[in-house]
């Protein structure tokens, strides 16, 4: 008697077929030697933030610090809602947006009690729109961009609190005070009245090592700590220090760290 397998299809009638269907193959997935298969699962954004709050914790104890003096800015832009309310229900409170136009759409969508920074370049015609959305804007990055933000906040009605950023590198491609330029203008930046301005941010080059960061991160530390004596301003927070380097920027004085990366995976790519 003809014993069908168990995963044999059946021709018309019900009769057994004479030839084993075969199963396509498994794909083979290609393990570094001796790798686990384990690293194929994606950590979850809770184990993402778990592990970079326990970096900035030995950072800080590192450098003589409390933890409690810096904070994490988890960069969501580019990533959905949904990726944000993961990062909310792992305790998460406080994330920062590039876009203003990105930020208006996502923002209703959240919880209200969530706090939110503006890290990226910011334009002239997005400033209304941003600063009823922003409780920081890390990148004030010339005076003609603070007189508008102080004129229209002075129409608003609103008292916007921002952070100088400096070009510490003296890079063509970016924006940012070189450090000359912001010693000069300091008075006039002081001067806007409906500016709170709280410290300095800085993005330092591209490097392959994150240790070659650290020598910017010294020197915006060491640059505002002239300001504030040179000035009679406090200047307490600096924003420095992203994915490949926060834990450094923790050791050089950093109050907020701006993760996305290292939290949410990599960025989220819109196709046409």
């Amino acid at each position: 008697m003809h014993r069908r397998w168990a995963d044999e299809p059946c021709s018309r009638g019900d009769r057994p077929s004479r030839h084993r269907v075969r199963q396509p193959p498994l794909p083979v997935l290609n393990l570094a030697a001796g790798a686990p298969a384990l690293q194929f699962v994606m950590p979850s954004i809770a184990e993402n933030l778990e592990r970079v709050r326990h970096q900035i914790a030995n950072a800080a104890a590192k450098a003589g610090r409390s933890v409690n003096d810096v904070e994490l800015v988890a960069i969501s832009k580019t990533h959905q809602a949904e990726k944000v309310r993961e990062a909310i229900e792992a305790g998460q409170s406080l994330f920062g947006e590039s876009k203003v136009q990105e930020a208006r759409a996502k923002i209703p969508d959240l919880p209200s009690n969530l706090r939110w920074h503006f890290v990226g370049h910011l334009q002239k015609n997005k400033i209304r729109h941003a600063l009823p959305l922003f409780d920081l804007i890390h990148s004030v990055d010339s005076l003609a961009l603070a007189q508008d933000i102080n004129r229209i906040a002075e129409e608003e009605g609103l008292h916007p609190r921002v952070l100088i950023e400096v070009n510490v590198a003296g890079e063509g491609s970016k924006f940012g005070f070189q450090p000359e330029k912001l010693r000069a203008e300091m008075e006039s930046l002081l001067g806007l009245s409906r500016l709170s301005i709280l410290g300095l941010m800085c993005i330092p080059p591209i490097a392959t090592e994150a240790e070659a960061s650290r020598k910017y991160f010294v020197a915006l530390r060491e640059m505002r700590d002239r300001l504030q004596t040179d000035f009679h301003v406090d200047l307490a927070q600096l924003s420095m220090g992203m994915t490949q380097d926060f834990a450094l920027a923790v050791e050089e004085g950093a109050t907020l760290v701006r993760v996305g990366t290292a939290i949410f995976g990599e960025r989220t790519r819109k196709t046409e």
